[in-house]
């Protein structure tokens, strides 16, 4: 039922023009549940990658994944890196999975790679700005996001985009994943439609244009 949530918002998403989704699939925490709940887990992601493939590259959609794949399973592992391969010139939409993925961690692996181009001498320190940090961020390259969706009752960020989302509009919804569809994800962004976005400027700036500052 959650790869039907899956599929229902990917393709509702793509009919009305988004061109980034991301799905948070698998968390990096979540690999301390119960082996066999794991076990099941991967089953799941390996079994959406194969059969969701055709249907990924004849809506034109690109699949990206952030997070430490490398903990993954080799199985799941080698169907993730052939769907890849197979998507990656669909330009229609991107569809990001986060797999073993937490902010924390995210941002770390950041940190120490500015670190160690500062040490090898390919930017210094003092220059360093939001948007060098940004660029060795697992999302690199994807723009943030604008609209985060928390499911099923719960009221927290559970580690998620930590960085990216430090403007985006949350809307939370008691409804669970599984049940997730259509009707739910257009009342998000009906919601979302609703919200004055003003990037920390006040109402009356937040109306005025670039070049008008």
């Amino acid at each position: 039922m959650g790869i039907r949530s899956v599929r229902t918002v990917v393709e509702c998403a793509r009919e009305i023009g988004i061109a980034f989704v991301t799905l948070y699939a698998f968390s990096s925490e979540n690999w301390g549940r119960p082996r066999p709940e794991v076990a099941t887990l991967m089953g799941l992601l390996r079994e959406f990658l194969v059969n969701e493939l055709p249907n990924l590259d004849r809506h034109g959609i690109r699949l990206n994944v952030i997070g430490e794949i490398g903990q993954l399973p080799p199985l799941v592992r080698g169907v993730l890196d052939r769907t890849l391969a197979a998507t990656g010139k669909n330009s229609d939409m991107t569809l990001t999975l986060a797999l073993s993925y937490a902010g924390r961690h995210e941002i770390v692996r950041a940190a120490r790679k500015l670190a160690e181009d500062a040490a090898a001498g390919k930017i210094a320190p003092g220059s360093i700005t939001d948007e060098d940090f940004a660029g060795r961020l697992d999302t690199a390259g994807i723009p943030d996001p604008d609209l985060v969706i928390r499911t099923s009752g719960e009221v927290r960020i559970s580690n998620f985009l930590l960085w990216q989302a430090a403007y985006a509009e949350f809307v939370f919804t008691d409804v669970l994943w599984p049940d997730f569809g259509k009707a739910e994800f257009l009342a998000a962004l009906e919601e979302y439609s609703h919200r004055d976005r003003r990037f920390g400027l006040t109402a009356e700036e937040g109306e005025r244009s670039p070049n008008d500052l």
